[in-house]
């Protein structure tokens, strides 16, 4: 998979650290042989960063042409219109059925181009009004972290470019080797696309946070059990709606959808490195019923369980009891 990153003159170094970190730790680990990144600009001149770093040695657009994965990493501040060449480039790109991730500001060359008109999009909260006054052809969500569409992703500002592209490597390499990637740089696995951005909240009531860290605790090692709101509640001391409302506070989703989540988490990494039955999948996992489990695990990655299975199984071990 070749991997193109654009670069700009004034761009922060975080925002182009993030996906070069991701995708290169990739090759690093040995997690797959064919993964190449290359970091382009538009004319293959250097550039300086915001903290006054000179990047040279550049490819020039000839060298995106070719990609698997094109990534805008971020767009100048001043978010000018992209140059129609550059649209040209998402766009065949897009067309001959490469990705394409706009990252942070980086949805706006990515919205520019058309190839989201009549889909949802994000990019950071505080430019996302501007972004939805100058594209109406979109539909903007300021709140998510990151939205994939399969063909095309964009995130949130700052650290949700990590979380896309730990999506992606999860999308394309398995949830085992996205677990990797993360346990290396040291964040977290997984967040999910549709938690919030940012939470506005007042100070926090230290006692609670910490109920509900400790029953988070709990329900990571205890996934097969009765994770109902009721019984999350009652573990954390608190009632059931005054629970419901701080876990959303804490963790930006719902309970409901936390619980979902890591479950079909937990499923994945099962069904890559053991050998055990979707039934017995589907009940160390808490779902209950197989038809429940494989109907929510097609609904939120558009496959079935043995689908899944055949492309990133290892055959290992079956489930211990």
């Amino acid at each position: 998979m070749r991997v193109a990153i654009h670069v700009f003159d004034g761009m922060t170094m975080f925002h182009l650290a993030a996906p070069l970190l991701v995708f290169g730790e990739v090759s690093r680990l040995g997690l797959a042989e064919d993964w190449q990144v290359v970091t382009w600009s538009a004319d293959g001149s250097s550039v300086r960063t915001a903290e006054g770093v000179v990047l040279d040695e550049l490819a020039g657009p000839g060298a995106a042409a070719d990609a698997d994965l094109l990534v805008f990493p971020a767009w100048p501040n001043d978010l000018p219109v992209p140059d129609p060449a550059l649209l040209d480039l998402v766009r065949s790109t897009h067309a001959r059925g490469g990705g394409i991730a706009g990252l942070c500001l980086g949805a706006y060359p990515v919205v520019g181009s058309g190839v989201l008109d009549g889909r949802t999009v994000v990019t950071h909260w505080e430019e996302a009004d501007e972004l939805a006054r100058r594209h109406p052809e979109v539909e903007v969500c300021a709140s998510d972290l990151y939205i994939d569409h399969g063909d095309v992703i964009t995130s949130a500002g700052t650290a949700s470019s990590l979380d896309a592209c730990l999506h992606v490597v999860r999308v394309h390499l398995g949830a085992t080797a996205a677990a990797k990637v993360a346990r290396h740089i040291v964040v977290a696995p997984h967040r999910d696309g549709d938690q919030a951005q940012y939470i506005q909240r007042p100070v926090p009531d230290r006692d609670d946070d910490d109920n509900i860290g400790a029953v988070i605790q709990w329900a990571l090692g205890n996934l097969d059990a009765d994770l109902s709101v009721d019984e999350l509640a009652r573990r954390s001391h608190m009632s059931r709606r005054n629970f419901a409302r701080r876990f959303s506070e804490v963790t930006g989703t719902s309970p409901g959808k936390w619980v979902l989540s890591r479950r079909l988490d937990h499923a994945r990494m099962l069904l890559e490195n053991t050998s055990s039955s979707i039934d017995e999948v589907a009940r160390a996992c808490g779902f209950g019923s197989t038809v429940t489990f494989r109907q929510n695990f097609t609904r939120a990655f558009s496959t079935t369980p043995t689908s899944y299975r055949n492309r990133f199984g290892e055959a290992a071990a079956p489930l211990r009891r």
